[in-house]
């Protein structure tokens, strides 16, 4: 089923192309990233019916043509490319590809059959590829750094830090404690180092929401993804010794994102009770994540990481709206954020 699913969605993208024309920029990319999601479904199916990809992709003789190159491979001197003996039309390899996709949805037990309707699919997804204009390689590549982002947690040692080429006072700090405190105007309060900082805040909002106490995700960013422009600025440690950094990393379009950004994720979390009892976040939201900061540093970071800023982030938040306030202790080092009672 995931299969098939995945094949809609390159049938969609590409009707989208054929629909909006040169419009729609974002065709390249997205049709890579639907037929890398398949090639994922792909090499799952053919585990689980015990069939090599590789041997799926067998392909000679399956209306292909062979084209023979010297290769740069040591022991390996001879390669071949493999392509549709008939260039195909796109729409065509599509439908094609859909009728394939629909047999696999019958196989019901391993051997000779599953293995040539498996074939057959490979087949038709090469020609699809080589209709729809995308390399094979690059499918590959961007599915294989999908997949890792999402759910390889990378060692955190290899991760970057953003600012450690500068001086203290222009770094986040590397262990911090927030204390967030409401009064009875209802306004939260933030100190830092027995220092009131950034300005008291209400809900802003006609149903109350707790709104209020919406800076604990600023901390979890600093203290998990080492970024955060509004905590930045609230604690007056932005990187102005080096203009493009103060400009294009800390400045104010990069805190109206964060801020955009925290907003959106607050308002799909009131509807899951702020991640209460879970332990994942939904590709779909991380995906929006990762389109809200591209081109700022933080893009570097796995969506993995993202996942776990926003877990670690809400639950501090749910203690301390439920407590209406509290030491928020962030730790850039082990990357966690945790929460005392004041």
């Amino acid at each position: 089923m995931g299969l098939f699913g995945e094949v809609g969605q390159i049938l969609t993208t590409a009707k989208k192309r054929v629909r909006e024309e040169d419009v729609y920029t974002e065709y390249h990319e997205s049709v890579r990233e639907e037929f890398g999601d398949a090639l994922w479904y792909l090499s799952a199916v053919c585990s689980r019916l015990d069939v090599a990809l590789a041997d799926a992709f067998e392909l000679e003789g399956e209306a292909m043509k062979k084209t023979i190159f010297a290769s740069d491979v040591v022991d390996g001197p001879v390669s071949h490319v493999l392509s549709s003996a008939t260039p195909p039309k796109l729409e065509a390899a599509l439908a094609a590809l859909g009728q394939a996709a629909a047999t696999l949805l019958d196989i019901d037990r391993k051997g000779e059959v599953a293995r040539q309707l498996l074939k057959t699919f490979c087949a038709r997804y090469a020609c699809a590829l080589q209709a729809a204009g995308v390399a094979f390689s690059e499918v590959a590549r961007q599915n294989l750094k999908k997949v890792r982002g999402r759910f390889i947690l990378p060692d955190l040692e290899s991760l970057p830090t953003f600012d450690n080429k500068f001086e203290p006072e222009e770094q986040l700090p590397s262990q911090f404690e927030i204390k967030i405190t409401q009064r009875k105007s209802g306004q939260s309060y933030l100190q830092w180092n027995d220092v009131f900082v950034g300005d008291p805040l209400t809900d802003n909002i006609l149903d109350r929401d707790d709104y209020r106490f919406h800076d604990v995700f600023h901390f979890g960013h600093a203290a998990i993804l080492h970024w955060s422009p509004t905590f930045r600025s609230l604690i007056k440690q932005k990187r102005k010794s080096d203009k493009e950094y103060d400009e294009a990393q800390d400045g104010g379009r990069a805190i109206v994102v964060e801020e955009g950004l925290t907003a959106y994720i607050f308002a799909r979390a009131k509807k899951l009770r702020y991640f209460e009892g879970r332990s994942g976040v939904s590709y779909d939201l991380l995906k929006t994540v990762q389109q809200f900061v591209r081109g700022y540093e933080v893009d570097q970071c796995p969506l993995s990481l993202w996942e776990r800023a926003i877990l670690q982030g809400y639950e501090v938040f749910r203690s301390v709206r439920d407590r209406n306030g509290g030491v928020v202790i962030g730790n850039r080092e082990r990357r966690t954020l945790e929460y005392r009672a004041s």
